[in-house]
Order: C-alpha cells, then structure tokens, then sequence
C-alpha cells in the first residue's frame, strides 16, 4: 500500500519545519574509509561503499536528517539489519536481534562519494565503544534517511542549542543558514577540551557550556537550562527559530521556558531528544514535547 506521507521540494519560506519523505528508505552497506578525532571525545569517521556511487539525498539546511545506523554485536562481530526483499517488504538479514541507533548526517560529499558522520566518546554504549575503536575497512549499515527536515529559511534569527550528541546538527545549522541571519549557537559540553571550531557564512555568537563547573540554577535540570534563560531572547522575538536538541528529558523545562515564559510560538520551535538517560535504544520518536 502506498504511503501517503508530506512531501516539499520547494525552498521553506513557511516559516514551520517542513517533511520531505522519499519514496523508499535504501539500505547502504559502507566501510569505514578514515577517522579524524575532532577533539579527545569527538571523532568524525567517513564512509565509502559501491551504493554511494549512486547517491546520497542531501540537500542544504535540513540538519536534521537522520539515519538508522546498525553496529556489530559486540558478542559476535557480526551486524544485524534489515534488508528489503522485495517491494518494501523487509526482513532481517541476521540472527539475533539488531543493535541500531539513530544518526545526524554530518556530511556529504557527492565528488569522493563519501558519508560522513560524528561521533561523540564515551565509556558506555555501543555505538560509541564502536566509534572509538573503528579503524579503515571496518563496515557498517545504515538505513535512510526517510525524509529530508526542512528547516525554515526565512528568519533574521536562529537559536541553536543542544549537547554533544546535537552537535552535528548544531554544525550544520551554523555552516548552512541563510547569509544574512545570526545565528546564536550555545552547546553544553564536558570542559574546553571539547570545543571545536564552528564557523558559517551568517554572523555567529557561540557559547561553550562547560558541564563540569558551570553553574545549575535551583529547580533547573542542566547547566544548558541555565545558560539558555540567562540569555532569553534576541530583541524581536517573531524574527527567531528556536532548535534544541539532546536528553530528552532535560528538554522539556527548556521547551516550556521558550513556550510559556518567552511567547514562542509552536512552529517557531523545533526540540528532538536525541538520548533519554537510563534507556538504551532510546527512540526520539517516543517523546512528544507537544504534551506538555
């Protein structure tokens, strides 16, 4: 049965987040070309594989696109997907059950016919006990994305804000929005040792929050919190898209503040928990920010 699901192919001047899904979600069997580490607990890894000679669908200013990336099990080495059998018919092509989290594309390049995602270290988790110790040739599947996230290109303002996990998100907004908006980036980070360099075409003001001795204001849940409500918002509120992004449960405080206290409106504001604490294999499509 077809799916009758949003498609947008135009610029987004609508000033909401708009959803492109594609007709199929392929999946991509890729292998590790090289690794760069970003800083001591941020490693960028970038993919190559045959599909690739065939594409990738990326498109500018929709940071938000996300893949089903697949891990080995630990146990056996050996991954665990889904790979489609006939028309959007899927099954598994492994025994046990599948170990997969969800990923930001942080880039494409369509000339090396190369995928790149980053990657925040860690000592628990798989994917990032996998990220830590990939080397060339390692390989791993990933499936989609199911759509493109259309961000609005016609606001003077953009507030980004989020954890390490939203950072290849954060990146991408800072390089991709439109020349003539600002762009206020502020990220929530363990200590200076993982500041990177971000730059983008738009004016940028970035703030570093450094976990370990920032302050938590009483009743807040995480220093971005209280960073976030020290700052409020630029002089013309109509003129700012708000995106946060990362533990899905220190969001919520921070999605009422700009709802209720600052008068944002529900399609000025884009919140994705990216990872729920205490829960593995969180998915981000189980959390409904709108509830509140």
């Amino acid at each position: 049965m077809a799916r009758d699901l949003p498609t947008f192919t135009e610029p987004n001047r609508t000033g909401e987040l708009q959803l492109h899904f594609f007709d199929k979600v392929i999946r991509r069997d890729l292998s590790v070309a090289r690794v760069e580490d970003v800083t001591p607990r941020y490693r960028r890894i970038v993919f190559t594989g045959d599909i690739l000679t065939e594409g990738f669908p990326f498109t500018r200013f929709a940071p938000l696109d996300h893949l089903r990336v697949y891990f080995p099990n630990p146990s056996t080495g050996k991954i665990v997907a889904y790979r489609e059998v006939s028309d959007d018919e899927w099954e598994l092509d492994g025994t046990g059950d599948p170990i997969h989290r969800d990923y930001t594309v942080r880039g494409w390049d369509p000339d090396a016919q190369e995928l790149t995602l980053d990657f925040a270290l860690h000592e628990h988790g798989v994917a990032a006990r996998w990220a830590s110790n990939a080397v060339p040739g390692d390989p791993l599947v990933v499936n989609g994305p199911s759509a493109h996230w259309h961000l609005p290109e016609n606001y003077t303002h953009y507030l980004v804000a989020g954890d390490e996990t939203a950072l290849p998100a954060i990146c991408r907004i800072i390089e991709e929005a439109p020349a003539e908006s600002h762009v206020t980036a502020v990220v929530e980070v363990t200590d200076a040792t993982d500041e990177q360099p971000l730059q983008g075409q738009s004016a940028l003001d970035l703030q570093w929050v450094h976990r370990a001795t920032a302050p938590v204001a009483d009743g807040h849940l995480s220093p971005l919190e209280t960073a976030l409500r020290s700052r409020g918002l630029p002089a013309d509120p109509a003129q700012v898209f708000v995106v946060i992004a990362g533990e899905a449960g220190a969001l919520k405080p921070i999605r009422r503040f700009y709802r209720a206290e600052m008068g944002l409106e529900k399609g000025q504001i884009l919140v994705d928990g990216y990872w729920k604490r205490g829960t593995t294999s969180f998915d981000h499509h189980d959390v409904d920010f709108d509830e509140d």
